[in-house]
């Protein structure tokens, strides 16, 4: 069965955060539900539609932004009071606008996440969990890293309180109070958790969460140990996700599951047999989808997706068709109906061109006279810097509440822009000189009317390390820009990862000297992405990574006087080293440093190496040879002399061109982790065979993988 949905916007408040906009329960089955919302100016309005108006139930007064919206009310009754959470206070409203809880946390840092159950209210900021039972403090969890997202598993399903946090280095902690009763490792760093069937399914331990890097999983949290269910792997190369809801949109008796994803894609997963989910629709916004949820909005009777975005629009994709049929006397109606909605909307925009000239005007004045304050315009930008596993690049998001003029990049380190499908702006380069001044990069996007979000695609050589900068003009008067910069680390290409292989050959350098705990944490916090700001609590940290382009795993732990690191990448440890030095250097703190290098290692990282590079290899090859073979068919008229590899060249021309087009630079990055690895080895040896490099190069562009690895033992 096809769903087909049918767009219809609301209305537009301020700029929204993630997880802020609700229904209130209907009044009955299938009848229309009132939409309550939450914006950065601090606003919160409730309204309604009638005759396909919205109209405004209550408004609050401008305040502090809200970060979170939630409904809540007594177990087991309909969940109509609406909290909302603005800097470190929580505010209840009734579903007619009155305020009836005004509750100050106390929290030093800004409320990130909330849930409602009943009388127990679950917060967290960046790094802090508390737990309040009727406004009064209940238990408390400082965890190791940011945490996303918060909820609770239904308290009339389960015998005891059981509060999860999202946490950024991609685990789930169960708590039981104050304490972890578990952790369990999820595929990516989740953004999201909501309950399944909204009700946590039977068991009421079914939770769904959403990842940054747009994957989705089902994990059952029993009592004792976590049960992975089933996960969806993003293959499309779809946003992260923001929201997710559940809700019977296909009309078959079985919830559906809605999300929204950061790129503005919205998508409808049905259940099969097996209790899988099997997408069933999906439809693409201009902008990153904030809030999801499934109810009856625009009109009685037809059920709907509404959803909310970054820009403030609340939308609702419904079931109700476009085209009605009816009468004679109905169409007449319509018909009027149309010419009444279009005559309102003529007037509604006379009278904001009307006021938008009034205050250019004022504008004009007051900055032309001679006590004239700057009257800059501010704007509001949305971004994300990650890291993709799947091809070691960083995807670079820049979202901006208005239409985008221009986006200028500049980067003082050598970086590859990569090309993204989605991306409908026109890209120029400019000349750059990288002696003079350390500029290795300067492009400018130059985007389309109405634009409001850009997706670029980095990618950085790990051991040189600087800034990256983001100029970003919206198309607003008078003009103005606000800059974004962004650490592109020295081991950039490292993901956090929570288990390594313990066999692999290791090669370790260790540190001692007089510095502290945060003074080594803040180093490697400099070095090495995915790493939490705040040192953890304990006298002694071990972090695990893996890098992302080659599989190569580094082990870093430390304490107070001394780190050790260990990897099975020669490089990896010459680039720690060079940069640790130089960090302690700059505080004056002597640092006492010793390695143990294992040889075995060197032909390891080159095996792990020899797979992408012959890919790599046979690539560049087979698109040399597309022009030559495209000429021999037009002159022999078919292909049928060719001999069947070269005939599949052909087939899969334009596949091929495309792969080489998108990775750029991709053979000349892996000569280059070759040359690092061959210098290295011997720089630790305390011989420089800089001279020898030509003739790796001249292996290298005859590969053979013994060849090479003899080169490494022979010079």
């Amino acid at each position: 069965m096809a769903l087909h949905l049918n767009r219809a916007d609301y209305l537009q408040v301020g700029v929204t955060s993630q997880k802020t906009m609700k229904l209130l329960p209907a009044s009955r089955h299938r009848a229309t539900q009132k939409v309550v919302i939450g914006d950065h100016d601090g606003v919160v309005m409730c309204f309604g539609m009638k005759k396909g108006e919205a109209v405004a139930v209550f408004k609050t007064l401008p305040g502090q932004k809200i970060a979170r919206l939630e409904l809540g009310g007594v177990l087991n009754t309909p969940q109509e009071k609406i909290f909302i959470a603005a800097g470190s206070e929580i505010r209840g409203f009734t579903k007619r606008g009155k305020q009836f809880l005004s509750f100050e946390t106390n929290l030093t840092e800004s409320i990130k996440a909330m849930h409602i159950s009943g009388s127990d209210l679950f917060l967290s900021a960046s790094y802090i969990y508390n737990h309040y039972c009727d406004c009064k403090d209940q238990h408390y969890y400082l965890s190791g890293d940011k945490i996303n997202d918060i909820i609770c598993l239904p308290v009339e399903k389960l015998p005891s309180i059981t509060p999860v946090l999202a946490c950024q280095d991609r685990v789930l902690r169960v708590l039981q109070g104050s304490d972890v009763m578990y952790e369990t490792e999820v595929p990516g760093p989740p953004t999201v958790l909501a309950l399944h069937n909204r009700n946590g399914g039977n068991s009421g331990e079914d939770l769904l969460f959403g990842t940054s890097d747009g994957k989705l999983g089902l994990i059952q949290i029993t009592a004792s140990k976590p049960i992975h269910k089933w996960e969806i792997r993003n293959e499309k190369k779809r946003g992260g996700i923001l929201c997710v809801d559940s809700f019977d949109i296909v009309g078959d008796g079985v919830k559906d599951l809605l999300v929204g994803r950061d790129d503005g894609v919205v998508e409808v997963y049905s259940f099969n047999d097996a209790n899988e989910p099997v997408l069933r629709f999906d439809q693409m916004l201009s902008e990153s989808v904030t809030s999801i949820q499934g109810g009856c909005v625009g009109k009685e009777g037809y059920d709907e997706i509404v959803v909310s975005t970054y820009s403030g629009w609340v939308t609702g994709l419904t079931t109700e068709p476009v085209h009605k049929e009816c009468g004679p006397g109905e169409e007449v109606k319509i018909n009027q109906e149309m010419q009444n909605k279009i005559s309102n909307l003529r007037s509604e925009l006379e009278y904001l061109q009307y006021k938008v000239l009034q205050e250019r005007e004022k504008y004009q004045q007051s900055s032309q006279s001679s006590n004239a304050k700057s009257a800059v315009p501010s704007f509001s930008v949305n971004d994300k810097f990650t890291l993709n596993k799947d091809d070691a690049s960083y995807s670079l998001i820049l979202e901006v509440q208005t239409a985008i003029d221009n986006v200028l990049i500049q980067s003082d380190v050598p970086i590859d822009l990569l090309d993204v499908d989605k991306n409908s702006a026109v890209v120029s380069f400019s000349s750059c000189d990288s002696e003079s001044n350390d500029n290795f990069l300067l492009a400018t996007y130059r985007c389309q009317a109405n634009t409001t979000r850009l997706e670029l695609k980095i990618r950085s050589i790990e051991g040189q390390y600087g800034m990256l900068q983001a100029y970003v003009t919206p198309r607003i008067q008078p003009k103005t820009c606000q800059v974004r910069q962004y650490l592109i680390k020295p081991l950039s290409l490292h993901q956090r990862t929570h288990f390594i292989d313990h066999d692999r050959p290791m090669n370790t350098l260790t540190l001692t000297g007089q510095f502290s705990f945060a003074e080594v944490h803040s180093w490697v916090v400099f070095c090495l992405p995915e790493v939490p700001e705040k040192p953890p609590a304990g006298e002694c940290v071990t972090f695990y990574f893996q890098n992302t382009f080659l599989d190569t795993q580094l082990e870093s732990t430390y304490r107070k006087g001394e780190g050790v690191f260990k990897s099975d990448n020669i490089s990896t440890i010459s680039i720690l080293k060079d940069v640790l030095s130089k960090e302690a250097t700059k505080r004056k703190i002597n640092l006492n440093i010793s390695y143990e290098i294992n040889e075995v290692s060197v032909k390891h990282t080159l095996k792990l190496i020899h797979p992408k590079l012959e890919y790599q290899l046979l690539l560049a090859k087979k698109v040399q040879l597309i022009d030559a073979l495209k000429e021999l068919q037009v002159h022999e008229g078919n292909t049928n002399f060719l001999i069947p590899e070269y005939r599949g060249i052909l087939e899969e021309a334009d596949q091929l061109q495309e792969e080489y087009k998108r990775q750029p630079a991709h053979l000349e990055r892996l000569y280059g982790m070759i040359t690092d690895l061959f210098i290295d080895k011997f720089k630790f040896k305390g011989t420089n065979v800089k001279t020898k490099v030509p003739l790796l190069l001249e292996i290298l562009d005859s590969y053979d993988q013994n060849a090479l690895i003899a080169f490494f033992d022979a010079a």
